[in-house]
This record gives structure tokens, C-alpha cells and sequence, in this order.
């Protein structure tokens, strides 16, 4: 019976050879984007023409009702809109960190604790523990990850290498947490427990991050970045200190974000209360900016207008030193604006194709050609990656699989955890490597660092479907239904 329905569907969807149509425009126009100089055109246009092709050849080819690509539009938008608030909290957090202190405190002490020498290693550590405790790799790099990049551009580290090894932290303890969304969803859509599934991407995680901090170990062993003197540090150091207060009583408020998400307090909230202590900082912390700024004048009522500007449109100083003002030039909720634009044509695409059924036909294409647990699982991370690249969503990206190969994996006897921890190996950790996934536009405006210049360097997202490609071709950790009958839901 199952295999009867599951025919129906398969026949019910669009031709590969129709389907891939939008794609090819996509990805023909982003490539003509990146290799042609006399072409700059911005990448939401592209995604915008790309949903412009895909609509047409819904509705005029594949005779899909206007309601029904209208309505999947609108569906995957609503996805996206909790991402959409969250960045443009992070946008006035930074800001709003940055102008109370914390951010430059935690570089100030940052450059007389941390080693150039082990500095790569200590961002992915240090990345690794704040997600696996808060549960989103998000907060992590949007808070910690922002201090060590401010740290590492200071030192004269490759910024590309710095934003890898913060990702690359942040995404495994993000991965490997109880308390994540994503490490949540991929066991709940294949029918199996949090904990189970976490315990099963150990086999594959744990080698993929122990690879990753080996390679950020000899990087920092034998890269040598351009020499800074100590004397250079120290004038730097003297100059954060000049125009903040980089008292440590100021780790009260990361501390308490932290503490509160490991409590189990949604992102959501705890950038607004990471905001909210932020703002109670800035008099009690930076009296002497509040005064420079407002020119003698400080009121409540211009310190008000002040504090919501620096929440809209960013941080903005003249200190004179050209080094300073690029570390804290930066954030504010316009900052994020044209981010959002780019989020909202790539969803537009991804649910055009989700709702034509184009989607679905290309990650399932795959699916009669399976011969061996090998294959199933290079076609699943395969399948992840493709959503991952259409639809721009790392939760599309575990959902569809996970819908898609879900009995072709019982079929060949597999337990469940082994599908969610194949759609987690691919579908978790190669979303910030796509520029316009919503990952990837979130760290790249976190951290400011542009997609492509940290991509090389974002080791654990490649390493890691490798390894699990190596367990499924060996068929090790492979685990059979009848081995753990009792770890199976549903």
C-alpha cells in the first residue's frame, strides 16, 4: 500500500528534464555573477528573475493553478520570517553591544589573553562550547564570533580563516545540542528521540571536528600572519580604552544571555534582553560617551533618541584612528535591510518550486537509481545540498529529504536515526556555504565577512558529509531496524 501511494506521488510530480529548468537559470546567472567583471548584478535580482522563470514554467507548462505557486510563496516567506526578525535583532545587538562597551572590552582583553599562535583553534573551541550550550549558532557568532573576528583582524589574520573557524564551532555545537531546533527537527521527521539522534552523529561529527581543529591547529602552527609589535597592541589597546570603558563588570550581560538560552530562553527573547542590558550599560559604563556624543548635553530625552538611533542605524564614531573605526563602524537594523531583501527572493523561489512540485522531483531523482546504503546516503547528502542551494533554507533542506527517502531507508533496513543523521551531515552544516541561503547571509553579515571569502575555510562543512559518506560505503554505524526497535517513534 505504501509503495502503491508512494508511486502516485512520484508520477504525480513534474519531469526532471522541466523541473531543472529554474535551477539552471539560477545557477547560470549567479556563475555569469561571479566570473564575468563587466556583469555585477545584485544577487537578490538574480534570485528575483530565477523565481520569475520558475513561475512561468509553473504555470505555463506545468499548469499549476496561480493560487497554488502564490500560496507556496507565501508559506516559504512565513518560514523565513522568524529568521528575518532574528536578524535584525542581531543587527542592533551588535550595535548596541558595540556602544555600551561589551564588544570593545572583549577585544581590549581579547588581545592581551589570546595567542596569535593557537588564535584559529581557540575562535572554533570556544565557538563549539557557547552553541553546544545555547543551542544556536546564530547568537554564537553573532556575539562571541563578533569579538573574535574584532580580535583577529586586530592581529592581521586572514579574516576568511577567522569567520571559518568561528562557523565551524558554531555549527557543530549547534548540531551536537539538545536544545537546537534543527538537531530537534531531523529525529522528529524521521520518527526517532533527540538524544538518540545525537549520540548517532557522533560517529560522524566527532571525526569531522577533530579533522577541522587539527587543520586550524597546523594553520596556526605555520601560517605566520603579518607581524604586529607589541608596542603596536598596546597603542591599539590603549586606544579602545580611551574612548570605552573596558571594565569586566561588562561580561555580566553575555554571561546572562548565555546562561538564560542554556536555560532553555528562545533566541528570540535573549537577543532582546542581551539588547535590553546592553542599553542599561551605555550610562553606567560609557557616561563619557553618552557626554562626547551629546555634546554636554545629556538628557533622557536626547540619551533616548541617541540609544534608538544607535538600535536603527548603527554605531557610528569618529575616533580618528582609521583601525578603530572599521572595528566598530557597524550594525544597527538597516544594516540588515538589504539581507532581508535577499532572504525574501530566495525564499520566493524556494517556495515556487516546493509548491510546483519542481523541488521535490529534482531531490527525489535519484531515488530509483539507489543500489547499495552507499548510494542512499550519497543521494540523501546529495538531495541536501541541492535544497540547501534551491530553496535556501537549512530547515527545507532536512524536511525534504527527510520526507523524500524516509522509506526507501526502511526498505533497505535502516534505523531512522541513520536518515536524520544523514540530512543533519549535509543539510545543517552546508547551509552557510551557499550565498544566498539564509545562513550563509547571516554570517556574512554578522561577522562581515563575504560568503565566498570564508567558504574555503569552513572545514567541518565539508569534512563532515564526507565522513559520513566513508561509514555509509564501509557500512559501518549503519545501524538495523531490529538492533534498536525500541529507539524508533511511531
Amino acid at each position: 500500500m505504501a509503495n502503491s501511494q508512494d508511486k502516485k506521488t512520484e508520477e504525480a510530480l513534474p519531469p526532471v528534464r522541466i523541473s531543472i529548468i529554474p535551477f539552471v537559470v539560477l545557477i547560470g546567472l549567479m556563475t555569469a555573477n561571479l566570473i564575468l567583471d563587466t556583469i555585477e548584478v545584485p544577487s537578490e535580482m538574480v534570485l528575483f528573475l530565477s523565481t520569475i522563470v520558475a513561475s512561468l514554467v509553473a504555470f505555463f507548462i506545468l499548469k499549476i493553478p496561480y493560487k497554488k505557486i502564490e500560496k507556496g510563496m507565501l508559506k516559504s516567506i512565513d518560514m523565513a520570517m522568524h529568521a528575518n526578525l532574528i536578524m535584525l535583532l542581531v543587527g542592533a545587538l551588535i550595535a548596541i553591544w558595540i556602544a555600551s562597551g561589551i564588544v570593545p572590552m572583549l577585544i581590549y582583553h581579547g588581545l592581551a589573553l589570546i595567542s596569535p599562535k593557537i588564535f584559529l583553534t581557540i575562535c572554533c573551541i570556544s565557538c563549539a562550547i557557547v552553541a553546544l550550550c545555547t543551542g544556536s549558532s546564530w547568537s554564537t557568532i553573532g556575539t562571541v564570533g563578533l569579538a573574535l573576528i574584532g580580535v583577529g583582524t586586530v592581529m592581521g589574520i586572514n579574516q576568511g580563516l577567522v569567520a571559518g573557524a568561528i562557523i565551524s564551532g558554531a555549527f557543530f555545537g549547534d548540531k551536537m545540542s539538545p536544545v537546537s531546533d534543527t538537531t530537534n527537527l531531523a529525529p522528529a521527521m524521521v520518527g526517532t528521540d533527540v538524544i538518540t539522534h545525537i549520540k548517532h552523529m557522533i560517529y560522524t561529527s566527532g571525526p569531522a571536528i577533530i579533522i577541522s581543529l587539527s587543520i586550524y591547529l597546523a594553520i596556526d602552527i605555520f601560517y605566520s600572519p603579518p607581524s604586529m609589535e607589541k608596542s603596536q597592541l598596546e597603542n591599539l589597546q590603549e586606544l579602545i580604552s580611551n574612548h570605552f570603558n573596558v571594565s569586566l563588570w561588562l561580561l555580566i550581560v553575555p554571561v546572562a544571555v548565555v546562561v538564560m538560552v542554556a536555560r532553555g530562553l528562545p533566541a528570540m527573547p535573549a537577543l532582546i534582553l542581551g539588547i535590553f542590558l546592553a542599553v542599561l550599560a551605555v550610562p553606567i559604563f560609557q557616561w563619557d560617551y553618552l557626554v562626547f556624543a551629546l555634546e554636554g548635553g545629556v538628557t533622557f530625552s536626547n540619551s533616548y533618541s541617541l540609544i534608538l538611533n544607535i538600535l536603527a542605524s548603527g554605531f557610528s564614531m569618529e575616533s580618528g584612528a582609521v583601525m578603530t573605526d572599521q572595528l566598530f563602524n557597524r550594525g544597527g537594523m538597516a544594516s540588515m535591510m538589504d539581507i532581508l531583501f535577499l532572504v525574501f527572493t530566495a525564499m520566493t523561489f524556494g517556495g515556487v518550486m516546493e509548491a510546483s512540485g519542481m523541488l521535490q522531483s529534482l531531490a527525489g531523482a535519484t531515488i530509483s537509481k539507489v543500489k547499495s546504503i552507499g548510494g542512499l546516503v550519497a543521494s540523501t547528502l546529495a538531495s541536501c545540498l541541492f535544497v540547501n542551494i534551491s530553496a535556501a533554507n537549512q530547515t527545507m533542506a532536512i524536511i525534504v529529504p527527510a520526507r523524500m527517502f524516509a522509506l526507501t531507508f526502511k526498505e533497505f533496513d535502516l534505523h531512522p536515526k541513520t536518515l536524520s543523521r544523514a540530512c543533519e551531515d549535509a543539510g545543517t552544516v552546508t547551509a552557510p556555504l551557499i550565498p544566498w541561503n539564509t545562513n550563509a547571509v547571516f554570517c556574512a553579515s554578522a561577522l562581515g565577512v563575504a560568503t565566498i571569502d570564508y567558504l574555503p575555510y569552513v572545514f567541518f562543512a565539508f569534512i563532515s558529509p564526507m565522513v559520513s559518506l566513508y561509514l555509509a560505503y564501509t557500512d559501518k554505524t549503519m545501524t538495523r531496524i531490529e538492533e534498536e526497535p525500541e529507539t524508533i517513534i511511531g
